[in-house]
C-alpha cells in the first residue's frame, strides 16, 4: 500500500516513477485565467488527443481524393470502418470483439436496445433501476414504459440508498430484485453512479437479474474507460456507454453497444432494424426480409459516423498503448492520493464530506465531494484558482483525476487550493 505525503517532493517522486507519465503529453490541456488548467473534468469530457488532427486528415483526403470510392478504397475504407475500434474496446470493455460495435449515440442506443431486452407480457413488466439516475436513462425508461401503455409509476422501481446513507448496498439490489421476481422484466441501472462515483457489482447484480428471469443490461457512461470491465464474464444481456468522457473522442461523439454472445445469432430477436445491421454480404442485394449480422454488429442501422468514428480510434489506439489495466493501477494510486490529501486538509471543518465509497474497488477515479458550508461558491473559488471540475446540483463537487492525462501534481496542487478555500469557508 502506497505511503502518501503531503508534499511537492512526494507528487514530484510518484510521477518520475510513473511509466505512463508519458502519456500526458499526448493531450490539450485548456487554459483558465490564462494558465493551464489543473483539469479534473474527464468524467465530464476527456481531453482532445493530439493525434485527433492527423487522424482525421487522413479520411479528409481519402473524402476530397477518393469521394464514394472511398467506401471501398484505400488502407482504410469507409465500408468497414465499425470494425476499426473492436480491438480496444473489446479489451477495455471486457468483451469479444463480435459483442461490441460502435454507432449512434448513448440514449439513442439504449432506446435501440430496449427494443429488443424490454419485451413486457403478462404481469412481467417492472424495471429496477437506481434512484437519482441519470437524468437521460429516467426519460429513456419512462418514454419506453409509456411506449407499451404502461405507467412508469407503477412499473418502475427505484431503489434508493438507506437512510443516512449515500451508496447503494448491493444487498438491498439483490433483496429488491428477487421480492419483485415475479414481475420483473429488465433491471437497467448504471454500471457507475454519475453523482457518487460509486461502481455497482454488476456480476452480482446480473446474476441475481437472471435468476429472476429477467434481462439485465447496464449505462456504461462513467465506467467505459474509466477501469477494467469484464462484460462478457458477467453475463449482463447488453450495455452501452458514450465515448467523450473517459475514452477522449469529442465533444457528442459516437458511442458503443455490447450485447452478450449468447444474443448474436438470434434473428427472432425484436429489434430496430437498418441497411447497415443486414448481413454484409447480401447487403447491396437491396432485397426485402432482414437478416442481422452476426453479434452487437446486427444492431446497426446507418452506415457509420466516418469522421466521429476516426477522432474516436485515435483515443482508443491510444489506451491500447497504456493499457487498461496499468491506468486502473495508477488511477488507484492518483485518486487514492487525492482523499488522502482532501481527508488531511478538510479534517473536521465541516465544509466538505466524501460521498464516494472509500473502498477503492467501489470507485473509480472520481471523488464526489458533498458541500456543507459556502455551496456553489467552492467551486466557484476551485476555478477561478484554475481547477476544472464539476459541479452536480444542489451540492455535489465531482473531481476525476484521469491517470491517461493527470498527475500527481496536479492532485497536490489542487490540494494546496482546496486549503487555501476552506479557509474562507470554514
Amino acid at each position: 500500500m502506497t505511503q502518501y505525503d503531503f508534499s511537492l517532493d512526494f507528487a514530484r517522486k510518484m510521477d518520475q516513477q510513473d511509466e505512463l507519465s508519458v502519456f500526458r503529453e499526448k493531450f490539450f490541456f485548456p487554459k483558465v485565467n490564462g494558465k493551464e488548467a489543473i483539469y479534473f473534468c474527464g468524467n465530464s469530457l476527456g481531453l482532445q488527443p493530439k493525434s485527433v488532427r492527423e487522424y482525421l486528415e487522413k479520411d479528409l483526403e481519402s473524402w476530397a481524393d477518393k469521394a464514394v470510392d472511398g467506401h471501398f478504397d484505400g488502407d482504410s475504407p469507409w465500408f468497414s470502418v465499425h470494425q476499426r475500434s473492436k480491438s480496444a474496446l473489446s479489451e477495455i470493455v471486457g468483451a469479444k470483439e463480435h459483442e461490441v460495435v460502435v454507432m449512434n449515440s448513448l440514449t439513442s442506443n439504449l432506446h435501440a436496445l430496449m427494443v429488443s431486452f424490454y419485451r413486457p407480457a403478462g404481469k412481467r413488466v417492472k424495471i429496477i433501476t437506481e434512484a437519482g439516475a441519470f437524468p437521460s436513462d429516467m426519460y429513456m425508461l419512462e418514454s419506453q414504459v409509456k411506449v407499451h401503455g404502461l405507467d412508469p409509476e407503477k412499473t418502475i422501481i427505484e431503489i434508493a440508498p438507506r437512510s443516512g446513507e449515500h451508496m447503494l448496498r448491493t444487498d438491498d439490489i439483490i433483496e429488491t430484485i428477487e421480492a419483485n421476481k415475479e414481475e420483473l422484466a429488465l433491471v437497467m441501472m448504471a454500471g457507475l453512479q454519475y453523482y457518487t462515483g460509486q461502481i455497482f457489482d454488476m456480476k452480482a447484480i446480473t446474476h441475481a437479474g437472471h435468476q429472476a428471469g429477467a434481462f439485465v443490461g447496464f449505462d456504461l457512461a462513467h465506467a467505459a474507460g474509466n477501469f477494467p470491465l469484464e462484460l462478457n464474464e458477467w453475463g449482463m444481456d447488453f450495455a452501452a456507454w458514450c465515448s467523450y468522457k473517459y475514452l477522449n473522442s469529442g465533444p457528442g461523439n459516437v458511442a458503443g453497444i455490447f450485447v452478450h454472445e449468447r444474443h448474436a445469432d438470434n434473428p427472432d430477436l425484436v429489434r430496430f432494424a437498418g441497411w447497415w445491421g443486414h448481413n454484409e454480404q447480401e447487403r447491396f442485394k437491396m432485397e426485402k426480409g432482414f437478416r442481422p449480422m452476426y453479434g452487437a454488429d446486427g444492431w446497426q442501422t446507418s452506415n457509420g459516423n466516418v469522421l466521429g468514428m476516426t477522432a474516436h480510434q485515435a483515443s482508443l489506439d491510444i489506451f491500447q498503448e497504456a493499457g487498461i489495466h496499468k491506468l486502473r493501477e495508477k488511477s488507484l494510486k492518483l485518486t487514492g492520493y487525492l482523499e488522502f490529501l482532501i481527508k488531511k486538509i478538510s479534517g473536521n471543518s465541516g465544509v466538505l464530506e466524501i460521498i464516494t465509497p472509500e473502498n477503492p474497488n467501489e470507485r473509480g477515479c472520481q471523488l464526489s465531494l458533498l458541500v456543507h458550508k459556502g455551496g456553489k461558491a467552492v467551486f466557484d473559488e476551485f476555478y477561478q484558482n484554475g481547477i476544472v471540475g464539476d459541479w452536480r446540483n444542489p451540492n455535489v463537487i465531482r473531481i476525476a483525476p484521469t491517470p491517461l492525462y493527470n498527475s500527481f501534481e496536479d492532485v497536490f496542487r489542487f490540494a494546496k487550493i482546496l486549503e487555501q478555500s476552506l479557509k474562507k469557508f470554514a
